[in-house]
């Protein structure tokens, strides 16, 4: 018994030896097809993510070069907002209602002019913002005589505004300062509402993008209504002159149907006549007179 153990042992050992040392013929060319499909999906994401980064990389760039137009080289900072400024205008306004860089009576020349007809006059735009001393304010929020020298600067703004665009008889008795950015329109209001009080006051009204949206859109709205009520006015004018025109000529009909008329009786008269002539004139051409 325990020599057919070991026989069956040694059959069994035997096998596995051939297994091991048999070649597989398993075929794993479908297996290299999925790997080269892989690698080469693996290339075209790697692609895709090394060209995500260098944009990222692009828009660190403008996001920094945005962040030293608003905060640092002040020329950079005016021509971002007067752009910004003709950009909001040119797509709200129709083309003959505005006017950029064009010189009032006074030889001043500010950003942008509405126009608008008398009263109220043109109303002017001014895209230009004092943000020197707002970024100081930035760097330390607690800097009392930062904060104080960002609402002088501010009002001096103001002041200049009112002095320059503000003007009896020539535009309308207000003006608007353009923020270019919402936070900073956002700031001012929270921190400095003294200050939104005094441009009130001085007729200047400070707005953002989205503020100068909607007014440009209300502005627009009342060009529209004013533009309509012209036509109508123009139309009823007509329309006094043609009913003038019709009664003119309806006097007229009138006199001419009464010279028919009368015209009517005169023949009708004449006719008479001739037939009380006629019977009288065949009496005379058959009487005798004797002429034998």
């Amino acid at each position: 018994m325990t020599t057919y153990i070991f026989i069956l042992l040694a059959i069994i050992v035997f096998l596995l030896l051939i297994l091991l040392f048999r070649k597989p013929s398993i075929d794993i060319s479908p297996l290299r097809e999925d790997n080269a499909r892989l690698r080469e999906r693996l290339a075209e994401r790697l692609g895709v993510l090394s060209q995500n980064a260098i944009e990222l990389k692009n828009i660190s760039s403008d996001i920094a070069n945005f962040k030293d137009i608003l905060m640092g080289n002040k020329q950079a900072r005016g021509t971002f907002g007067e752009r910004q400024l003709a950009d909001l205008v040119a797509d709200i306004m129709p083309p003959e209602t505005y006017a950029f860089q064009s010189v009032l009576s006074t030889g001043v020349r500010p950003d942008c002019i509405i126009r608008l007809p008398y009263p109220p006059g043109d109303m002017i735009i001014d895209s230009k913002f004092p943000l020197e001393s707002y970024n100081r304010i930035l760097e330390n929020k607690n800097d009392m005589a930062a904060r104080k020298q960002f609402e002088l600067d501010v009002r001096k703004h103001i002041d200049a505004i009112a002095e320059k665009y503000v003007i009896p008889g020539v535009t309308a008795d207000s003006a608007m300062m353009f923020i270019a950015s919402e936070s900073i329109f956002s700031e001012i209001h929270t921190m400095f509402p003294d200050t939104i009080e005094y441009a009130a006051h001085k007729h200047v009204f400070i707005v953002s993008p989205s503020t100068l949206w909607a007014t440009l859109n209300t502005i627009r709205a009342v060009l529209s209504d004013i533009k309509i009520k012209r036509v109508a006015t123009k139309i009823k004018r007509e329309l006094d002159l043609l009913l003038t025109d019709l009664n003119r000529l309806n006097e007229r009909t009138a006199r001419v149907s009464q010279h028919f008329a009368s015209a009517q009786t005169d023949i009708e008269q004449i006719q008479t006549s001739i037939s009380k002539i006629s019977p009288r004139a065949e009496k005379l051409r058959d009487m005798d007179f004797g002429e034998d």
